[in-house]
């Protein structure tokens, strides 16, 4: 578990300066290198159109210096003007012309900057140029608007080609031209009629441009690079903490096994303080005003010689766990069982009050009676036929309540003079009788008959005590269920008044008054014998 968790804090840390080297490529990475690959492309962009444009004017340059300075230079009569200079000694070609052959030379190079000069009515006996879609699509939109804009963007996500078009508008001298030159398809041309389109082709491929995103990839790299670290580090941690969980659910397990079995030796009061952080396994005790309740029963050793052992040991289970369910549910604290006496208190470490306290106790012991006299009708179908006769003492009164013993080992009971006395008045109860200090009488004189006793001396106690001998129950202990017990020789009664079902009562009762008749007439035969 030690080294697990070591690894995970490591894997923490490493993770925590992994998120914050990320955080800082993403703050201050990515706006550097988006502005570092802005300046690169902005700058390869204008080494592209500063080269183009040179190749553009070298080749308007070298046009005119071989096809209208040289041909001058060359003429010895008149320089005319024609479209067909070529064939003409001294001529040199018409704007169209410069513009048809401008274009055949810029579109020539394997550039990313074409050239084109059409018309769909060009001169007799000259090379005919296919039109295209958007070349003729260009041509009728230009005609019937000479002001608006054709744009055409085609291509992939690598490579974008954008072409323009832009009218060929008729000036006076090319009306004039046009309307008497022999070769012209067309007379009737009016000034600011559209001859034809310029078009502009300008390619780009775009992968050729994506080192210029040199420093951006690098960030992205980076980035992708930390997130996988990330992601790794997440899974392994997630391996790690999968592994400590099923170490601590089996480390939970266990414990909880063992508080279980530990739950055995406390009382449950005490077992929830302790684990709940309520109270300190320390020797600490306290002076605390508690009820006694000390139990005893009569005679146990004869009924022990006459057991054989394992039949003793579960006579005394079955005994202690039913009186200890009764103790737990009217909200005791078992001290200790020795030998066949139990020792219960009431008033720590939970207490509704010193009165509520007197009240329980005395409830639990006519409860305790009561399933005496059930448990002795069980053990008898067993063959134990001397019955288990309980005598129960209860006394208020101060006491030292806490952990007694060393560091290594302590008891958490009671300790004082009132806790000796509840055990004096259970030797001096009835069998099967509770017996009551008077401070306890006292606080349930409503519940219970009781009449006093004797006084009693005790050592450690300097007044003389009145113990008060139970003898009827008041108020809703008297409506508790009862049940009439008695075994002789001839006669084995049981009667568990809240047990008969009302259908059986006058069944019940028809048998009792047989078994009273025969006894009434068995009276005399006695007698006479």
């Amino acid at each position: 578990m030690a080294g697990l968790g070591e690894r995970a804090s490591y894997e923490q840390r490493a993770m925590g300066m992994l998120l914050v080297v990320t955080v800082i490529l993403g703050v201050l990475g990515l706006p550097v290198a988006v502005w570092l690959d802005l300046r690169i492309l902005s700058e390869s962009v204008l080494r592209m159109q500063a080269r183009e444009t040179s190749r553009v004017i070298d080749d308007m340059r070298s046009f005119y210096g071989s096809d209208v300075v040289g041909r001058v230079l060359q003429s010895s009569g008149p320089v005319t003007v024609t479209h067909n200079y070529r064939d003409v000694p001294g001529a040199i070609p018409i704007p169209a012309t410069l513009s048809i052959e401008l274009g055949k030379r810029i579109s020539a190079h394997d550039g990313s900057v074409k050239y084109h000069f059409v018309s769909d009515m060009p001169f007799k006996g000259r090379e005919a140029h296919p039109l295209d879609a958007f070349e003729r699509n260009a041509i009728e939109r230009l005609r019937a608007d000479p002001e608006t804009s054709v744009v055409e963007v085609s291509g992939s996500l690598f490579n974008k080609n954008v072409r323009t078009a832009a009218p060929v508008i008729m000036g006076p001298v090319c009306v004039g031209c046009h309307n008497t030159h022999p070769d012209s398809p067309k007379t009737d041309w009016k000034v600011g009629d559209v001859r034809g389109i310029q078009e502009i082709s300008v390619n780009q491929p775009i992968f050729s441009n994506i080192f210029s995103f040199k420093y951006s990839l690098a960030y992205l790299s980076l980035a992708s690079m930390a997130g996988l670290g990330c992601i790794l580090l997440q899974r392994r941690q997630e391996r790690l903490i999968r592994g400590m969980n099923q170490e601590l659910t089996e480390a939970n397990d266990f414990l909880a096994g063992i508080s279980m079995k530990l739950a055995k030796y406390l009382s449950p009061q005490i077992y929830k303080s302790i684990f709940s952080g309520q109270k300190d396994v320390a020797i600490a005790t306290e002076r605390k005003k508690l009820t006694i309740f000390f139990s005893d029963i009569k005679d146990f050793t004869a009924i022990s010689e006459r057991l054989q052992p394992e039949d003793l040991t579960q006579l005394l289970n079955d005994y202690f766990t039913e009186m200890s369910a009764i103790a737990l549910r009217h909200g005791a604290t078992i001290d200790k069982f020795f030998g066949d006496a139990i020792l219960i208190f009431f008033g720590d470490p939970e207490t509704k009050g010193v009165e509520e306290d007197a009240r329980a106790c005395l409830r639990m012991a006519v409860d305790m009676q009561q399933r005496m006299e059930q448990l002795n009708a069980v053990w008898r179908k067993r063959g134990i036929d001397l019955p288990m006769c309980v005598r129960m003492g209860i006394n208020t009164g101060f006491c030292n309540v806490g952990n007694f013993g060393s560091d290594d080992r302590m008891a958490y009971t009671i300790i004082g003079a009132e806790a000796n006395l509840a055990a004096r008045l259970q030797a001096i109860a009835e069998p099967g009788g509770i017996c009551l200090s008077y401070e306890t009488y006292a606080l349930v004189r409503d519940m219970v008959r009781a009449s006093p006793l004797e006084p009693i001396v005790m050592k450690g106690i300097k007044r003389e005590v009145v113990p008060y001998a139970v003898e009827g129950l008041l108020g809703e202990l008297a409506q508790r269920p009862q049940v009439i017990i008695e075994h002789v020789t001839g006669l084995d009664l049981f009667l568990d008044l809240d047990a008969i079902k009302q259908s059986e009562v006058e069944r019940a009762r028809r048998r009792l008054s047989e078994a009273l008749a025969a006894l009434e007439g068995s009276v005399p035969r006695a007698k006479a014998s």
